[in-house]
């Protein structure tokens, strides 16, 4: 994880440094853990189980960044961050971006083109995710 260019993002102003809140931090999680386990609920539909698993993913690759004393606005550079947040691998944070661009497209557009391997990706990741800011641990004052 490198740090320094997350605070090059807050020099360009993609980025925000703002000191973390542990309140917002376990709010995050929270809603997270919850999201993704309604996914997993039989009987939702693909679509449902999609929005449920990014919900999930964007909650925890933000608690993630607020962890670290960052805040950002983009849904999209939350999940770039994640590199340096929890050390997620280029290939897995780029199908979340993938994941963000169907998302959008189903709220901007009203299309929602998901295939079930990519659901399958999506829950992986994001339960990988979960694991990674689990050890992440209370936020240091």
């Amino acid at each position: 994880m490198t740090l320094a260019n997350l605070e090059n993002l807050v020099l360009i102003n993609k980025l925000k440094a703002e000191p973390p809140d542990q309140y917002e931090f376990d709010g995050m999680v929270s809603a997270a853990k919850n999201s993704l386990q309604d996914s997993q609920v039989e009987g939702l539909s693909e679509g449902s189980q999609f929005s449920l698993a990014y919900s999930a993913a964007h909650a925890l690759a933000l608690a993630a960044l607020r962890w670290h004393g960052y805040r950002s606005d983009s849904r999209y550079l939350v999940f770039q961050c994640l590199e340096h947040t929890l050390g997620l691998s280029k290939e897995k944070w780029q199908v979340l971006a993938q994941c963000h661009d169907k998302r959008n497209k189903a709220e901007y557009e009203g299309m929602l083109d998901v295939s079930p391997q990519l659901l399958k990706e999506l829950t992986s990741i994001t339960s990988e995710l979960l694991s990674l800011v689990d050890k992440l641990g209370a936020i240091q004052d």
